[in-house]
């Protein structure tokens, strides 16, 4: 056998271990097999195999050391039992002037050998560390809280909110329900929308402007945009590009898709103005 064979026959014996062969695979493997003119053992090897499959068996506990060291112990035992006798073939062969496999492949097939082994080993302590209950420790998954769950917890924590409720803007053919939180002290605010219609991103977006003391009110602090792809109540996060200090309104218009730095206000969806308060 050729050092062609040798190597697709390693190969195959290899896969066979890590993924498993295909059935023309598997034929492959057992002409090569029947051609091997060699003491190859591979019956060492199909042990091997069958010692990285068990070791998917979880485990309560990690291996012995004793256990651990007696198996490298054994493995450095039979490899050195192997080495002699290749030795014994090899010169033989030599003497004959048929060597069937080089001492270098005899020194591969060992090193594959060993390194299933250790293999092995690294699997079963790594699936020795499942619980007891015979299960895998869960990985966690990360919790995904929706705008609406937000706005619960916002509205719980924060002490200085103020709300006010969404009216009619210049479009007289929209009645947007809802209303409008914010807290100066977090500078973090929620809108809710009711009957707010779904627009056409390639042709539209909503976007908030927030009136309050600091600014004039040609130039509201833009509050951030967003758009529209489900019927019924929403909540969206208010993102203002400024710090807004003592909030009087808000208003949503319509723009050009990724919004406006200024907005000429020809389309006024909705309004909301905070009440001043009776303290």
């Amino acid at each position: 056998m050729n050092e062609q064979k040798e190597e697709r026959l390693l190969d195959l014996l290899c896969k066979r271990v890590s993924e498993g062969l295909t059935a023309d695979e598997q034929t492959e493997l057992s002409e090569l097999e029947t051609t091997v003119d060699s003491p190859v053992d591979l019956h060492s090897l199909e042990l091997t195999a069958a010692a990285i499959a068990t070791s998917s068996v979880r485990s309560d506990e990690q291996m012995p050391d004793h256990l651990k060291a007696g198996i490298l112990a054994r493995a450095d035992e039979h490899f050195a039992e192997q080495n002699k006798a290749s030795d014994r073939v090899v010169r033989t062969n030599v003497e004959n002037e048929k060597t069937s496999m080089p001492i270098w492949g005899w020194l591969g097939w060992a090193a594959a050998a060993i390194a299933c082994i250790a293999l092995a080993v690294n699997i079963y302590q790594t699936r020795s560390d499942d619980r007891a209950t015979g299960s895998p420790t869960p990985t966690p998954v990360p919790q995904i809280v929706s705008p609406a769950e937000k706005r619960q917890q916002f509205l719980a924590g924060a002490t200085d909110v103020i709300r006010a409720d969404w009216g009619q803007g210049n479009m007289k053919d929209l009645t947007v329900g809802g209303d409008v939180v914010w807290s100066e002290a977090k500078q973090e605010g929620y809108l809710r929308f009711r009957n707010l219609p779904q627009n056409d991103t390639s042709q539209y977006t909503y976007q908030l402007w927030i009136f309050d003391e600091s600014q004039d009110e040609k130039t509201p602090i833009d509050g951030g945009t967003f758009d529209v792809n489900a019927d019924g109540e929403i909540v969206v996060p208010i993102d203002a590009a400024l710090r807004a200090r003592g909030a009087k309104a808000f208003a949503i218009t319509m723009e050009k898709p990724g919004g406006v730095m200024v907005s000429k206000r020809e389309k006024v969806v909705a309004l909301a103005a905070v009440k001043p308060s009776t303290a």
